[in-house]
């Protein structure tokens, strides 16, 4: 009954952070903030996390270890089922790109709020945060350029690495929503702007044009 107790707490703890963290941002959220939100004391904070940036790992981690783990899982079985040729660069490109968005459009992972974790993560200016998020990333990363690195001989493994970075950044910016794209062109009358529709839009029209740069001829110089 206590480790329920505890574990109920630290879960309290986790989602009024979490909620906290997408409305004001990392810094600007007080861990008195947090304790009044989760209906719980200092104590606990300091009991289950030790520290506020421990609280913001944890946070992180528990929305990032999923879908880094199912990349893995994916880039698994298409490189055994490949075996022993390479991964196709468009199962790459799903595999990683793709996971993320239909993890993020599942209402069974609280889509919304993860979302909103996420672009507040992308845009947060804190060295700290940026920092956590990459140490999430390591592992997938390195197995994820590899693999892209062996589907296409042809290209230099720089270039691979280049083309890879436009793609985050491409996601990156996808996934920090409609208000984005509404504030840089605030005129736009496309059913676009429809935040009903954007997440249905999002996934085929990004993985096409993830794919197209991926394969773009290689710079002259």
């Amino acid at each position: 009954m206590a480790t329920n107790r505890s574990e109920v707490t630290r879960r309290s703890i986790l989602n009024a952070a979490e909620t906290l963290f997408v409305k004001t941002g990392y810094d600007a959220t007080s861990l008195r903030q947090i304790t009044t939100a989760a209906s719980v004391n200092l104590a606990s904070i300091n009991y289950h996390f030790g520290s506020k940036e421990e609280l913001v790992r944890a946070v992180l981690k528990r929305r990032l270890e999923w879908i880094n783990r199912e990349r893995i899982r994916l880039l698994d079985e298409l490189e055994k089922s490949a075996h022993p040729n390479p991964v196709k660069p468009s199962q790459l490109v799903d595999a990683f790109f793709g996971t993320l968005l239909r993890h993020a459009s599942d209402p069974d992972h609280d889509a919304n709020i993860f979302m909103r974790l996420l672009e507040r993560t992308m845009t947060d200016p804190s060295t700290f945060i940026k920092t956590l998020f990459a140490q999430e990333y390591i592992e997938v990363v390195s197995r994820y350029k590899a693999a892209f690195v062996r589907a296409m001989p042809d290209v230099p493994e720089a270039e691979i690495i280049w083309r890879f970075h436009f793609m985050l950044g491409a996601t990156s910016y996808a996934i920090a929503g409609i208000n984005i794209l509404q504030g840089v062109l605030p005129n736009v009358t496309s059913p676009i702007v429809d935040e009903n529709v954007y997440d249905e839009l999002l996934l085929p029209r990004l993985m096409s044009f993830l794919l197209g740069g991926l394969r773009a001829p290689l710079p002259t110089h």
